[in-house]
């Protein structure tokens, strides 16, 4: 069977489109939350493709009315006015049809999960461990500007106030799409505050951005699993080393360990263990699945050495440049501040140039 045409499966799309928007306002769909969730969910892929469709065939009406009128016109003036409404309208339409061939390409099936993200201190000893925290606020203030929930599931943190290493929890709508590119070394290049001779230092951290699994994804048997307890360490008050409030949990067909001890609870530090396994477990199953990327995972982060770095943070000129795609800013503090728009939509839109770039060859 030959393949649809760009107009045939678009024009497919909105006859699903239609056909779910009926089925949302049956009596036998809203009785059923879990099917009426799974409709929704459908109808609501589908509703910025039609749109941007209707857009799209509008802006072709618009530019058959511009070009008749160019033709049949006999005043100069109006022909000229015909003549550059046109040359907008094409412009637009092939901006548009591009939009739309984007939102055709195949979803990555993460990019609607909540995310877990490890930032840990790499080159760079104390100076290093700052600015991992630096990292983590500058990650947590773009959340907020999302909208998104920050959980702290696991942290360490070091003598000066910085972070060793930490693992956070982030929940929102497709946050996964935003910040699967972060993954990587990061490096900055700054006077750190313990210098005295205003020498510049070179530092990192790495990130690892892991969609968070959910139950249906990874299914963990309890035979598979080894859970042992022990007294907290560092900051907490009078349950630290008192109470078997840590908890330690060891996969054992993969060799995984996650350790947990934030939380004065048991249960509650149990349960962000799990959360931890879960995605991690996740991700290993992702890498065997899909070999190449997991090797490019692997290969962005590495030892956290500074010199294998996607993105420098250089403080005195205060200029941030990602080196995959050529991205350089003079606004480092509002970036390190969360303002990180510039950059995640930079990276989305060159990966998904890509992707189109690649598809279409392959067409």
């Amino acid at each position: 069977m030959a393949a649809l045409t760009f107009t045939e499966k678009l024009n497919q799309l909105g006859t699903r489109y239609d056909e779910l928007t009926q089925q949302l306002s049956t009596a036998e769909l809203v009785t059923d939350s879990s099917k009426f969730q799974k409709v929704a969910k459908q109808h609501a892929e589908l509703e910025q493709i039609v749109e941007k469709h209707r857009q799209f065939k509008q802006i072709e009406k618009d530019l058959a009315g511009a070009h008749q009128m160019f033709l049949e016109s006999e005043d100069a003036e109006m022909k000229q006015m015909a003549h550059e409404e046109e040359k907008q309208l094409a412009a637009r339409l092939g901006n548009v049809e591009r939009e739309l061939k984007l939102l055709l390409l195949p979803k990555d099936p993460n990019d609607d999960k909540s995310v877990i993200v490890e930032i840990r201190a790499g080159t760079g000893g104390d100076e290093a461990a700052l600015f991992a925290g630096d990292l983590f606020r500058m990650y947590s203030r773009y959340a907020e500007t999302q909208g998104w929930k920050v959980e702290v599931l696991e942290s360490s943190p070091s003598s000066l106030g910085g972070l060793k290493e930490i693992v956070v929890a982030i929940q929102g709508n497709k946050v996964y799409s935003k910040l699967k590119y972060e993954s990587g070394v990061h490096r900055v290049q700054r006077v750190p505050a313990t210098e005295t001779q205003g020498r510049i230092h070179t530092s990192a951290a790495t990130v690892a951005v892991l969609p968070e699994a959910d139950d249906i994804d990874i299914k963990i048997e309890a035979k598979d699993l080894r859970i042992d307890t022990f007294c907290s360490s560092g900051p907490g008050g009078q349950s630290v080393n008192t109470t078997y409030s840590a908890v330690r949990i060891t996969h054992i067909p993969s060799g995984l360990v996650v350790s947990q001890q934030d939380e004065k609870s048991q249960i509650k530090n149990r349960a962000k263990a799990m959360r931890v396994l879960r995605t991690r477990l996740y991700e290993l199953e992702m890498e065997k699945q899909q070999a190449a990327i997991g090797a490019e995972r692997r290969g962005q982060i590495k030892t956290g050495d500074r010199s294998e770095k996607i993105r420098t943070y250089n403080f005195r000129e205060n200029r941030v440049s990602d080196h995959r795609i050529g991205l350089t800013l003079h606004q480092l503090n509002e970036v390190i501040d969360g303002k990180l728009g510039p950059l995640v939509d930079g990276l989305v839109s060159h990966y998904e140039s890509e992707r189109l770039q690649q598809e279409l060859s392959a067409a």
